[in-house]
C-alpha cells in the first residue's frame, strides 16, 4: 500500500513537471508571435503564463518535499526527485524571462533600423531547446538531452550576431539608446532561456545515469555508441 502510494506520487510529480514545461512552451510560442505583431493582449497572456509557471513551481516543490519526508525513495527515485527540484527552478526562470520579454515588447517601439527577424530566430531556437529538454525528460532519452547542448551553440551564435548588428545600428543612426537596450535585453533573455534548457537537459542526464559532470556524460554516450 505504501509503495503504491509512493508510485502514484511519483507519477503525479512527472505529470506536474510536464504541465509546468508545457506552460513554458506556450509562453515561448506566444513570444514568437508577439515579435511579429503588436498585441497587448498577447503580451499580457505571456505574463500570466509566466506567473502560472511560478505557481506550479511551488506545487511541484511541495510534492518533492513530501516524497522525501514521508516516503523512502530508493537511489533511482531519489535522483529523479532531486533532479525535479533543480529542473523546476530552471522552468520557473524560463517562464519569468518570457514574461520579462513580454513586458519589454509591451513598451518597446523598434524602428525600421531594428530587424526583429534575428530575435524571432533566437526565440524559435530557444523554444526548440526547451521542447527537446522536456522530450528528453519524458522519454528518458540521453541522445535528446545531449542534443540540447549542441543546439545551445546556435542560440549563442545568434546572440553574437545580434550584438554585432546592434553595434552597427547604433553607429549608423541617431538612436537615443533606449531601443538598443530593449533589443539587447530581449536577446540576452533568449540566451538565458537557452542556458536554462541546457541545465534541464543535464539534470535529465543525472536522473538517468547518476552522472552530472559533462565529461562523464560524454564518456557514457561514447560508450553507448561502441
Amino acid at each position: 500500500m505504501v509503495r503504491s502510494r509512493f508510485a502514484a506520487q511519483m507519477e503525479l510529480l512527472n505529470t506536474e513537471l510536464i504541465v509546468m514545461g508545457t506552460l513554458c512552451e506556450n509562453a515561448l510560442e506566444h513570444v514568437i508571435q508577439a515579435l511579429q505583431e503588436d498585441n497587448d493582449a498577447l503580451n499580457r497572456e505571456i505574463i500570466i503564463l509566466g506567473k502560472r509557471t511560478e505557481e506550479k513551481e511551488r506545487e511541484v516543490e511541495n510534492i518533492c518535499i513530501n516524497l522525501l519526508l514521508k516516503q523512502q525513495p530508493v537511489a533511482s527515485d531519489l535522483r529523479q526527485i532531486s533532479a525535479a527540484l533543480k529542473m523546476i527552478t530552471d522552468l520557473s526562470r524560463i517562464g519569468e524571462q518570457a514574461g520579462n520579454i513580454a513586458e519589454i515588447l509591451g513598451k518597446a517601439e523598434f524602428g525600421r533600423d531594428y530587424d526583429t527577424t534575428l530575435l524571432q530566430q533566437m526565440a524559435t531556437a530557444a523554444k526548440k531547446m526547451v521542447s527537446t529538454s522536456l522530450d528528453a525528460f519524458v522519454k528518458g532519452d540521453l541522445r535528446l538531452a545531449q542534443q540540447v547542448e549542441r543546439d545551445d551553440d546556435v542560440v549563442d551564435e545568434l546572440f553574437s550576431r545580434a550584438k554585432k548588428e546592434l553595434i552597427q545600428v547604433i553607429r549608423s543612426t541617431q538612436d537615443s539608446g533606449e531601443q538598443a537596450i530593449d533589443y539587447l535585453m530581449i536577446a540576452k533573455y533568449f540566451e538565458k532561456i537557452g542556458d536554462h534548457a541546457v541545465n534541464i537537459s543535464q539534470w535529465v542526464l543525472f536522473m538517468i545515469t547518476g552522472a552530472h559532470e559533462e565529461d562523464t556524460v560524454h564518456d557514457l554516450l561514447r560508450g553507448g555508441r561502441s
